[in-house]
């Protein structure tokens, strides 16, 4: 029956996760496991989310409002008038705009390396993926992307980028829109913790995209909660692709409440610069500049994977590069965590 299966998912792998956790600690014999291998926010939610879940879930035995109503309200009295849409988690958005605009062999430009899951859902709809590769700092070749961009349908940016942690200045998106004829869904992960601003570019570009996620700075990975601004006319064509009730009613009610909380938003902030530099100035190998709420580090001549099981005997999980197109075989990518997972990962790469 293996027949049945696509080609694509028959002879390749899927999207490449981190150990977990828990099979760290098993296999080292270890009680407490640094994670800072997913990008994780470290605090758990605030009780005042915790407690608007749990009064969720009274109502769970009914379907969710498939709109999202109260989370697109909450989303404009945090961000102002715009047009959103939702999904499960930032993959669910993305899945759902390729479904809406890519035919099966079109093209979906990425620049690269980047985020593999733009490449794993394109070619789930039958797209063609044209990977453009970043410069050798990892800054974007604008003008190979944008002359890949000028007539597909849709192309994907990450700023900043994940794994490389660089932004891309609102300018050169800009300049970007003004080039190319299709969609441009510009990932904003962990903008959050750049204080760059791309909004303003909504009011002034009807092809663009931004995607934005409740995982990160919000602390809501497990309940997986996406949205994106989009263009006016762009809205009502995504609803149709959409999966039905694809956000549960426990994530909206979480997510309404964590837009409240403006204050946590900026301690966890607060928190990221700070160990973000400590870990440029205490760890022993190359770490370049991030923007996001980690930092990739060259850890040549040892290479990405040796160093992640090399740490995850002393406790601490990060996240090896080796499965980002683009990028070589030495790198990591870790994460900002709490303040004794920091302390544990400098201390452990230090014995290195």
């Amino acid at each position: 029956m293996r027949r049945l299966v696509r080609a694509q998912y028959a002879g390749a792998a899927g999207y490449s996760y981190a150990k977990s956790a828990e099979d760290v600690a098993r296999e080292h014999g270890i009680d407490r496991v640094a994670r800072l291998a997913s990008n994780e926010n470290p605090r758990p939610p605030s009780p005042t989310v915790i407690e608007a879940a749990n009064e969720a879930l009274r109502g769970a035995n009914r379907y969710p409002d498939v709109r999202a109503t109260a989370l697109i309200d909450a989303l404009r009295r945090y961000h102002g008038d715009y047009r959103f849409v939702t999904g499960a988690g930032m993959d669910g958005v993305i899945e759902t705009v390729i479904r809406t605009v890519v035919e099966p062999g079109e093209a979906v430009v990425i620049s690269t390396p980047t985020f593999s899951f733009y490449g794993l859902a394109a070619a789930a709809c039958g797209g063609q993926v044209v990977n453009v590769p970043r410069r050798a700092d990892f800054s974007v070749d604008t003008e190979a992307f944008i002359e890949a961009c000028r007539r597909p349908k849709l192309a994907f940016l990450c700023s900043p980028n994940n794994p490389t942690g660089n932004p891309v200045l609102p300018e050169m998106v800009g300049e970007i829109l003004d080039e190319m004829e299709g969609l441009l869904f510009l990932d904003n992960a962990y903008v959050e913790f750049s204080g760059i601003d791309y909004r303003p570019l909504m009011r002034r570009h009807e092809n663009l995209i931004i995607g934005r996620t409740m995982s990160k700075v919000f602390a809501l990975a497990g309940l997986r909660v996406g949205y994106a601004f989009v263009p006016e006319w762009f809205e009502p064509f995504y609803r149709r692709a959409a999966t039905p009730f694809a956000l549960n009613a426990v994530s909206v009610a979480a997510a309404v409440a964590a837009l409240a909380e403006g204050d946590r938003v900026r301690e966890t902030c607060d928190h990221v610069r700070q160990w973000r530099e400590r870990f440029t100035e205490e760890v022993p190998f190359r770490t370049y500049p991030s923007d996001a709420n980690f930092v990739m580090i060259d850890v040549s001549p040892l290479t990405g994977d040796d160093v992640v099981e090399r740490l995850a005997a002393k406790g601490v999980l990060v996240r090896s590069c080796t499965s980002f197109p683009g990028l070589g075989d030495h790198y990591i990518r870790v994460c900002i965590g709490d303040d004794w997972e920091n302390k544990r990962f400098i201390e452990a790469i230090r014995s290195l």
